[in-house]
């Protein structure tokens, strides 16, 4: 099929089919967008994970490095909680300022997500809609005299595309969802992990001893 002729079926579904392409791009954007933003947290994330679990005791010189380290990923926020109160809370109060800084970074993982969800619902109805449109056209053609059954067929069979069309985009758009959120549970866990490896290994108060290891260079 050449251009003309997608044009042309653009066209039979009053515009629907246009929609439904601007639908696809602005899904494949967000897409891209949060696959590239998860994948390096998660990469991040691991290396962060990795580096806590090689410590046997956190001081605070070990957790600057760490903190240098975790740059602009989400864990930051969870170092800055540990040097901001560990000095002067409990190890009870520590945790919940931890826990703070986890639920304050969640949104900012699943940014935007909503946008593929309203897709993924969007997408078949708005292909089903354009259907109805195409099959009126298609019937209409019954009422003008000689025209021939063909010409009936073969609309239907341009009205379909459209439905064709909606339910290919919210497909891609729910795998894509799927994996994302997977990624942004993955994010979740790593953080989690980290909160604990940190309570485990922090030392309260002062500084005992020397200490200050560098986080190994990955």
């Amino acid at each position: 099929m050449n251009m003309q002729g997608i044009i042309d079926i653009a066209n039979y579904s009053d515009g629907v089919l246009y929609a439904l392409a601007f639908l696809q791009l602005l899904a494949m954007a967000v897409i891209i967008d949060r696959a590239w933003y998860l994948r390096r947290t998660i990469l991040g994330g691991a290396r962060l994970v990795s580096a806590v679990a090689r410590h046997e005791r956190l001081h605070d010189a070990d957790l600057r490095l760490l903190r240098d380290g975790a740059a602009r990923l989400p864990e930051a926020m969870v170092f800055d909680a540990v040097l901001l109160s560990k000095g002067t809370f409990s190890h009870t109060q520590l945790e919940d300022r931890m826990e703070e800084a986890i639920m304050l970074t969640a949104p900012r993982l699943d940014r935007r997500l909503w946008i593929l969800d309203t897709i993924i619902t969007l997408a078949p109805l708005l292909g089903l809609f354009g259907t109805i449109l195409g099959m009126f056209r298609a019937f209409a053609v019954l009422a003008t005299p000689g025209n021939a059954p063909t010409a009936v067929t073969g609309g239907v069979a341009n009205a379909l595309i459209t439905t064709a069309a909606g339910i290919f985009v919210a497909m891609v758009g729910l795998l894509a969802y799927n994996g994302l959120s997977n990624s942004v549970r993955l994010v979740l866990h790593q953080m989690e992990t980290l909160r604990t490896l940190l309570l485990n290994r922090v030392v309260m108060g002062r500084p005992i001893g020397n200490g200050a290891t560098a986080m190994a260079a990955e």
